[in-house]
């Protein structure tokens, strides 16, 4: 975890608004579910389909080197938050000791001040939860190739905000909460914005952006960058 002093636009001032989270939480759960186009849902399938079956022999070797370096198994399973606060089972290759958490609870108690949520970030490059495996699974950005059969399966999008664990929610404030009001993605603004060198607060703003200027365009946009930053390397780990 970081603790530093970078200022955000949410500190004091949201920046993007004064209205209180209660209505904004209400509003949300109120929203009837997200209604994705047929066309669009048909192109979801089809490119998660075509990922997962080109990538296959990847992710079987992945699955090997996982195993091989580190006890656990390969894939990591969990709980996420994604539009309209409902729940799903978020899968991913695994890329932290299976015993993490017994390693170094501190890191999951997730709780924090007003003064250390400014410069918490999510990510952090010197992780010590992350297995020599995982470092460059992580470098290579191929340890979320399942993320696609969370789209397969319609939890996710190809593009959105990225789910969030239900621990961090209580630090959802104000319009913050906007996020999930759209679904979440495999990739999003905030990935091609800084990715893992964002704080809670910076990816927190990219998402409510998303959230209101999202097209068709900027999707396109989205993805095409992502691929160029998983290309030359730039902002994961």
């Amino acid at each position: 975890m970081s603790a530093g002093a970078k200022q955000s636009p949410y500190v004091g001032d949201p920046g993007i608004g004064s209205v209180r989270s209660e209505p904004v939480l209400a509003a949300i759960a109120s929203t009837r579910p997200i209604s994705v186009p047929i066309w669009l849902r048909c192109v979801e399938i089809a490119v998660s389909l075509f990922v997962l079956v080109v990538t296959s022999p990847i992710m079987l070797l992945e699955a090997l080197i996982i195993r091989m370096g580190t006890p656990g198994p390969a894939l990591f399973v969990q709980t996420r938050v994604g539009a309209n606060f409902k729940h799903f089972r978020f899968v991913k290759f695994r890329t932290f000791y299976h015993d993490a958490k017994d390693r170094f609870p501190e890191l999951y108690a997730y709780k924090f001040t007003d003064e250390e949520m400014p410069g918490y970030t999510i990510k952090g490059e010197n992780d010590p939860r992350i297995t020599p495996q995982g470092k460059w699974l992580r470098r290579l950005s191929i340890d979320e190739l399942p993320n696609f059969w969370n789209v397969l399966m319609g939890d996710m999008a190809l593009v959105g905000p990225r789910p969030e664990i239900p621990e961090l929610i209580p630090y959802y404030k104000n319009e913050m909460l906007e996020k999930f009001m759209v679904r979440q993605g495999v990739t999003g603004l905030a990935q091609i914005s800084g990715r893992g060198r964002l704080t809670f607060y910076e990816t927190a703003k990219y998402d409510v952006q998303y959230a209101r200027t999202r097209s068709h365009f900027l999707d396109l946009k989205i993805l095409l960058t992502t691929a160029w930053l998983i290309l030359i390397d730039r902002g994961a780990f």
